[in-house]
């Protein structure tokens, strides 16, 4: 057998395994699914073969589970390394925010009854009982352990769906997921293009109509809504949310949503809690300037604070 035609065999038997290779190679293509944490609706839509979705929804699964295990309601185990990272990050925007952001305000969720759907309007007196156990400087680190005072309540219901978010998105990079949607009702991550293989659109509620604010059209971001439609009750046509002003101890006024558009689904998570309760947002959002706000003021009027991103308004 001359050299070429020994070159020629070789190349045949390159490509031949060459094609083999990728004509049985699964498929990869888009893949949804809906789960239940957090007390809501989450939505999967992930792009990859049948085995990489399987180990998607497994890893989300486990993720949230987790999530909902350490910073559900009277959680109280506080010595974990994520819980530890977390309230570092907690602390900081509550400083950051001069308190607006305030993971103690659980006490305020209990007298206004949303923790236990039996929702009224405590007393001047009880308000001002409870204030004086809300403050994230009551709390510190000892060694290996959150030192939390009696009587102090930690609400994690402000940053923990986005630190589950950030946490499932870094866990399926490492796993190869490239392009995907994961939303917590409300709270998203989108990575990698859509399906059209251009970037994600992506609605923004409207807070008192239904269908949407606008459309946002993203990429590798993630998203955070507070809105006073979410939860809340009304009282002689007053309406009493679950965002609230941790000065006052009252449901914080003058919004009907924010949302939070960055990099963090944390960050986005506990900047939209505070900046619903701050009067100025510019001032919180300068020291993070890959962050911006989509506000719907309590006449209905938008407005935009930090960075800008592609926002469509619907009429």
């Amino acid at each position: 057998m001359t050299k070429k035609v020994l070159f020629l065999f070789l190349i045949f038997i390159f490509l031949f395994n060459l094609i083999f290779y990728f004509a049985c190679r699964p498929a990869a293509r888009w893949h949804e699914l809906s789960l239940l944490f957090f007390d809501t609706i989450c939505d999967l839509k992930i792009y990859g073969t049948e085995e990489e979705f399987a180990s998607a929804v497994t890893t989300v699964r486990n993720i949230f589970t987790r999530a909902e295990n350490l910073f559900s309601p009277r959680a109280e185990a506080y010595s974990s390394e994520e819980v530890h990272q977390l309230f570092r990050l907690a602390r900081k925007i509550y400083f950051d925010s001069e308190g607006a952001f305030d993971l103690t305000v659980g006490i305020l969720t209990e007298i206004w009854g949303f923790r236990s759907k039996s929702y009224r309007i405590p007393q001047r007196e009880e308000i001002s009982r409870a204030l004086n156990f809300v403050g994230l400087e009551k709390i510190v680190e000892r060694e290996d352990q959150l030192v939390v005072p009696e009587g102090v309540i930690i609400d994690w219901g402000g940053i923990a769906k986005g630190w589950a978010l950030d946490q499932a998105f870094q866990t399926l990079q490492k796993e190869g997921i490239s392009r995907g949607f994961i939303n917590a009702g409300g709270d998203l991550i989108c990575f990698g293009k859509n399906p059209d293989n251009k970037a994600w659109r992506i609605g923004i509620k409207h807070p008192r109509k239904s269908g949407f604010l606008g459309i946002l059209e993203i990429s590798d971001l993630a998203v955070a809504t507070s809105g006073d439609y979410q939860r809340y009750f009304e009282i002689k046509g007053v309406r009493y949310h679950h965002i609230f002003d941790p000065r006052t101890g009252f449901p914080a006024r003058g919004k009907q949503s924010v949302t939070v558009i960055g990099p963090q689904a944390t960050i986005c998570d506990a900047l939209a809690t505070a900046l619903f309760v701050l009067n100025d947002a510019s001032k919180l959002l300068s020291l993070y300037p890959d962050y911006g706000a989509i506000i719907v003021d309590d006449q209905g009027s938008l407005s935009f604070a930090g960075k800008t991103f592609l926002f469509i308004p619907l009429k």
